[in-house]
């Protein structure tokens, strides 16, 4: 009692004291939520960075403390906000329903923590979580409010819980005391309101792990409790690391002299630029830098006024005009086209194979390569986006203004639009137009994939993974081919021959064979339809079809999808309709998506999803009701570099750049059955969201909210 009493008064003390902290790290607890051992403190995960974390110290059903498996999963999904999965198990993989298995738990639970806002930082934090949310069999539910002060070296957290626990764990007051006398070590001590407990803290930074991310390690080397079979210290060991080397951009993009101190006066150019603030955006580049120039043979700083002087502008031009086509191609750019007029206005268009990940990037990588080759004063420029001869983007502005943005780090005036750009009157094109065409060449696709089952009765993780090809050959304008299949790699028991998850096995096959036809349509109206051949179990043939509707600055995408197939070898049909919705929030970096319809297993339903966006990854949060009311959680991350190789002759092998997991769980029913595909509909390598919309970020204003990053692409890969 002496001990409690002290920590208590010690915590309370720290709260009420208005002294400066130095910043002491905070990390994942053994109960899956950023904390101390047991308890949490006020502090969340930073927005974008993921923690994997696994320890032995098994919380049995909330009545004792033994050994066993917890693996832990937490996100912040945006500031002030974590939320985090666990799988808590006796075992890894006996069968609960045989005697092996008998009196054991394999429990899946949800957690969340959100603080406070508002509350000075040099006052103190404040935090309310819950433990174990949603679910059918809720053993660990808790309730909380925590707060927590840092001095110095120190961070005293206090607060207090609520939980159904026969072993009293967060069931009342609560209080912990973390010392960080170094940054990769700390001493903990806290009450849970059952038990004292001590650990330590040991953190490999991440200068040592290539900057990828750290591993902490933590060991509970003392505990008064009285609830624990087992005497011997519980560890822990964590891995944590941001979803993008993107974020984090230090220097601030200023805004243009005219629109600083005076938003009325925003230049045309700016306006619809969902409303960023320009000061508040980061990017990650040196303070000064000087674009490197192809000096021109005869500099015009006078304007002409002679047919002598025009004519060797115009000379000028043209030569950076072939100079910059040369460069592009260079770079890896298909169906490239450079042309000017003798209004010093220069038009190009282009296509994106290599920046696979994210088109921002190709932008900012050809709007750079304008910038660095056209040395003409008063040169206005038009880019032009392009997939496959359609046009998707386009961006205006002038030469001199961005070469301001690259060197002085000044916002950029331009006019972003989507579709296709004004066509320049008195255009004259330079060198071949066929030089970099994008046809007939093989693009190859190489990814995992995966079906399985978390914290089942049968095990903590079954699996079934295979290695997926997809090839993708494009012919005409729109138009081209796919052809897919994978191959099984490996297999737990549970989906082997005769064993439960057999239906659901990876099975080495081909699966694949489609034509597809894309068209753009006036008022911003895309459509696409595939036919051929696709196995699903067994063999179908059909068509699927998808029109798709983006507003002028690409916040709103309305489509409609439908598809119907034929099984060959019996009378038998598959068919769906779908309704989606999205909307780009571009100023917070989350999408929000509604999906209604009938879908391919004859079920109905719909579908909400929220993805909170970090560089080319995200984390999404989803409901989904149908047969079955589901709710959980996906990642999704690129599994290939920003930059992949460029188109040959011969092709282009690339990975999957967006490739998505997610777990889920019933909810709304007092068992937690197994649901396997609902609201599922076949899909291939080539779709309008994918291929063409950016991943659904397509959007004037989410390059206008991106524009640091049109800038640090340039300077990285010049």
């Amino acid at each position: 009692m002496p001990k409690l009493n002290m920590l208590f008064l010690s915590c309370a003390a720290a709260l009420s004291l208005p002294v400066a902290a130095d910043e002491v790290k905070h990390f994942q607890s053994f109960a899956g939520y950023t904390g101390l051992i047991n308890t949490p403190n006020a502090e969340v995960m930073d927005s974008g960075v993921v923690d994997f974390g696994y320890n032995n110290q098994l919380d049995f059903r909330g009545q004792r403390y033994m050994d066993g498996h917890n693996f832990i999963v937490s996100a912040g999904l945006f500031e002030g906000l974590e939320v985090s999965g666990q799988v808590a198990s006796n075992s890894m993989h006996d069968n609960l329903f045989y005697s092996e298995g008998r009196g054991q738990t394999r429990d899946l639970s949800f957690n969340a923590k959100y603080q406070i806002p508002y509350i000075p930082k040099d006052w103190l934090s404040v935090a309310i979580g819950m433990k174990d949310l949603g679910g059918a069999a809720n053993n660990y539910k808790t309730i909380y409010a925590v707060a927590s002060k840092e001095l110095w070296d120190f961070r005293f957290s206090a607060g207090v819980g609520s939980s159904d626990r026969k072993t009293g764990q967060m069931d009342g007051a609560f209080a912990g005391i973390e010392w960080q006398p170094f940054k990769w070590f700390s001493l903990l001590t806290e009450y849970d309101s059952e038990a004292v407990n001590a650990a330590a803290r040991l953190t490999i930074p991440k200068e040592w792990l290539y900057d990828i991310g750290e591993i902490t390690l933590t060991s509970r080397f003392y505990s008064n409790t009285e609830l624990s079979e087992d005497t011997s210290n519980y560890w822990g060991i964590n891995f944590t690391l941001p979803l993008s080397d993107e974020l984090g951009y230090q220097q601030p993009v200023k805004a243009a002299p005219n629109v600083q101190n005076n938003t009325a006066n925003v230049p045309v150019a700016t306006k619809g630029a969902a409303s960023i603030n320009h000061d508040a955006v980061k990017i990650q580049t040196p303070n000064d830098y000087t674009l490197p120039t192809v000096k021109p043979e005869a500099r015009t700083t006078a304007k002409i006024t002679n047919n002598t002087g025009q004519q060797a502008e115009l000379s000028q031009l043209n030569s950076q005009s072939v100079n910059l086509k040369l460069a592009l191609v260079e770079d890896g750019f298909e169906n490239v086209s450079v042309a000017f007029n003798n209004n010093n206005q220069l038009f190009v268009k282009f296509e994106n194979s290599i920046f696979n990940r994210n088109d921002i990037d190709a932008l900012g990588l050809v709007l750079g390569r304008v910038a660095e080759l056209i040395t003409l004063e008063g040169v206005e420029f038009s880019v032009q986006l392009n997939k496959y001869d359609l046009a998707l983007l386009n961006v205006v502005g002038t030469v001199d203004n961005y070469k301001e943005f690259i060197t002085n780090n000044i916002s950029p005036d331009l006019l972003i639009t989507l579709g296709a750009a004004l066509e320049l009157n008195g255009l004259v094109w330079v060198g071949t137009t066929d030089a970099s065409s994008p046809y007939f060449k093989p693009r190859l696709t190489i990814a995992p994939t995966i079906s399985n089952t978390y914290a089942t009765e049968l095990g903590v993780f079954d699996y079934s993974v295979a290695i997926r090809a997809d090839l993708e050959v494009p012919l005409w304008q729109g138009g081209g081919i796919i052809l897919g299949g994978q191959v099984n790699v490996a297999n737990s028991d549970d989906y082997a021959e005769n064993k439960p998850f057999k239906n659901y096995r990876k099975e080495t096959q081909f699966d694949r064979a489609l034509f597809y036809q894309t068209f753009e349509l006036p008022f911003g109206f895309y459509n696409q339809t595939q036919v051929g051949y696709i196995k699903d179990f067994y063999d179908y043939r059909g068509i699927s079809n998808e029109t798709a509707w983006l507003s002028d600055a690409g916040r709103h995408k309305v489509s409609f999808k439908f598809g119907s197939f034929q099984y060959q070898d019996y009378r038998g049909s598959r068919s769906y309709q779908m309704f989606n919705y999205q909307y780009n929030w571009v100023e917070q970096d989350i999408t929000l998506h509604a999906q209604a319809g009938d879908f391919w297993y004859e079920d109905s339903g719909y579908k909400l999803e929220s993805r909170f966006w970090f560089g080319d990854s995200y984390l999404a949060v989803f409901f989904e009701d149908s047969s079955a009311q589901r709710a959980g959680a996906a990642i999704s991350i690129p599994l290939s570099p920003r930059k992949d190789m460029s188109v040959t002759r011969f092709g282009q092998v690339k990975g999957n750049e967006a490739y998505r997991h997610s777990i889920g769980t019933q909810v709304g029913k007092s068992r937690n059955q197994l649901v396997f595909n609902q609201l599922y509909a076949p899909s291939s390598i080539v779709g309008l969201d994918k291929t063409f919309f950016n991943q659904g970020r397509l959007s004037s204003d989410y390059v206008y909210k991106h524009l640091p990053r049109l800038k640090e692409v340039y300077l990285k890969y010049r």
